[in-house]
């Protein structure tokens, strides 16, 4: 309790949680869903019980910022194939937004609450048949085997940067973080050479350690003497990158931070 002549220097305000059956159910009706009721009910039920019974992890996310990637990718996936059956759209959505996040022992937790929620739809794997060949191919020439889950991870690598402009792979030391993307880009750029069907480009990588380095040599900083601004390394590579891209280059741009996550 604060006392009266504090209280009197502060504005009440009110706070509410967002109704997000609602928001889901709007939005999945403006991205073209006809039962976008029960969708979106059955959406909210899900993030509902998946935080109350999957494990607590400081990467999992199943609020408004959750909802509203998974509404944007179920959207885009009604556009690519207008026929499917809803409940197999959203699924699919559910399914690769989520999953590529979860530990290990969460998926079949999270695998029977879809089943609970959406009792005897079957949805069909998906078929990354070119991709797959071409990242088992760049896995062959880093002299590594091919492990099914290991490329499993570098495909829901894609999956999640088609719907995400950020990505941050987590994990303990030596488990390939580094190996994936290195892995996904090379593939994506020998796709783009060879011509491959799917509208890949080729990708450029740029590479920093941002622990190495400080804060002002990252992001860039003024000179408290000469008030003059002298630009970082990211700053650096980012107007390289917009530069390349206003000039017509199509090639993907990959700023790569490859260091601990609380730089």
């Amino acid at each position: 309790e604060l006392p009266d002549n504090l209280k009197a220097l502060f504005r009440p305000m009110a706070m509410m949680v967002p109704d997000y059956a609602l928001i889901a159910e709007i939005m999945l009706f403006s991205e073209g869903f006809g039962d976008s009721l029960t969708l979106a009910r059955k959406q909210t039920a899900m993030y509902r019980l998946a935080s109350e019974q999957l494990s607590s992890q400081d990467h999992y996310d199943f609020g408004m910022r959750a909802v509203k990637s998974v509404l944007v990718m179920a959207g885009s996936l009604k556009r690519q194939d207008p026929n499917m059956i809803e409940d197999v759209t959203l699924i699919r959505a559910l399914r690769d937004s989520n999953i590529p996040k979860f530990l290990a022992p969460d998926i079949p937790l999270f695998n029977a609450i879809l089943k609970d929620l959406f009792p005897g739809v079957s949805v069909p794997a998906i078929d990354y048949g070119r991709v797959k060949e071409y990242i088992e191919k760049k896995l062959v020439e880093q002299q590594l085997q091919i492990v099914g889950p290991f490329v499993a991870k570098i495909i829901q690598l894609h999956e999640t940067m088609i719907v995400r402009h950020g990505v941050m792979l987590v994990g303990v030391t030596a488990v390939g973080k580094t190996t994936v993307s290195t892995t996904l880009g090379h593939a994506f750029s020998q796709m783009k050479e060879d011509g491959a069907d799917g509208g890949f480009e080729k990708v450029d990588r740029y590479t920093l350690n941002p622990k190495s380095i400080t804060m002002g040599e990252l992001y860039g900083e003024f000179n408290q003497l000469t008030n003059e601004w002298t630009d970082g390394i990211i700053s650096t590579i980012v107007r390289e990158a917009c530069n390349s891209v206003a000039n017509g280059d199509n090639a993907k741009k990959w700023i790569n931070c490859d260091g601990p996550v609380d730089a």
